[in-house]
């Protein structure tokens, strides 16, 4: 499976580009770090901490904001997963660059880019950030009869998100959605014809979603 995965992810190039100046304080990277465990790869992911301001408790790729230090953007994902989860950066095989998206109520330009490692790494949470890292099969999320979806209310109207819910070795159970499960999805149908076929928000509902 992660040779098909990484064979197919050749139309994705790897590119170590910067943001435009314009764009610098609204730019951001993520890491999508798959494993190597055999068969069956697995993808590392995150839950914020609880107590922060914003996106409290959601899952999440190990990434952040763009630094004006950093040489680009794949510098960006690679330290902030170093300062969140304490990801050694010379164990990640950085192979390509996915498109980059705009997550829901915020307008940041996120890049994702994929890395490979050998094998896992023990893993810390910065726990200013970071609430738990868990890791979860890519099979998973193949699938369809798994997805659900949630509802976020706007001015009385129910905007549904497909979901993933993926209960963990510890028996702590995570939704997954927004941003990530679409960057997750995404890759899956074009690297391994998974043919995830969800249904998003439109445009114009995700806009009234980060104008609340």
């Amino acid at each position: 499976m992660l040779e098909t995965i990484v064979k197919n992810l050749e139309k994705f190039p790897l590119s170590r580009t910067q943001p435009e100046d314009h764009q610098s304080l609204l730019s951001a990277a993520v890491l999508v770090a798959l494993i190597d465990n055999g068969e069956v790869p697995e993808i590392i992911l995150t839950q914020r901490a609880h107590h922060l301001n914003s996106h409290a408790g959601e899952v999440a790729f190990p990434g952040g904001m763009w630094d004006a230090e950093d040489t680009d953007l794949l510098q960006t994902a690679l330290r902030e997963a170093k300062e969140e989860i304490d990801l050694d950066p010379a164990v990640v095989d950085v192979i390509a660059t996915l498109p980059s998206a705009t997550p829901r109520r915020r307008n940041l330009r996120v890049t994702p880019f994929v890395g490979l490692l050998a094998d896992s790494p023990a893993l810390v949470g910065d726990p200013s950030e970071i609430g738990s890292i868990f890791t979860v099969p890519i099979d998973y999320f193949l699938d369809i009869d798994r997805y659900s979806y949630i509802d976020l209310a706007h001015q009385g109207e129910l905007i549904s998100f497909p979901c993933l819910r993926y209960r963990d070795g510890q028996d702590r159970e995570y939704q997954i959605w927004g941003f990530t499960l679409r960057v997750i999805t995404d890759m899956l149908n074009e690297t391994l014809g998974a043919k995830l076929d969800l249904n998003y928000p439109s445009h114009q509902q995700i806009q009234l979603l980060r104008n609340r």
